[in-house]
């Protein structure tokens, strides 16, 4: 986890700019002490939207499964989930 203060990106934007992208975390920003902001490139947000997304499916998946709700077969899930980790995993599509 990198913290910085808040004065660093005014100061400094480039180098926390390449730190998000390298790291492929965000940069936490303070502001008198206190956390403030949360930084990262895009590429990362975009995979933990996707993530997000991801999870909330599932989990609505589960709810209707333990609910005796039937929506797709195992197959078809496996096939739809294969196919978000994918596009996670090679940043294709949109959030």
């Amino acid at each position: 986890m990198q913290i910085k203060p808040s004065a660093a990106i005014r100061q400094n934007y480039n180098e926390i700019a390449e730190l998000c992208r390298a790291t492929k975390e965000p940069v936490f920003l303070t502001k008198n002490g206190e956390g403030d902001l949360v930084v990262m490139d895009m590429g990362t947000y975009a995979r933990r939207e996707k993530m997000l997304k991801l999870r909330e499916e599932l989990l609505s998946v589960e709810e209707d499964r333990a609910a005796g709700r039937v929506g797709v077969t195992p197959d078809e899930l496996e096939s739809y989930l294969d196919g978000i980790i994918s596009e996670v995993e090679h940043g294709t599509g949109s959030v």
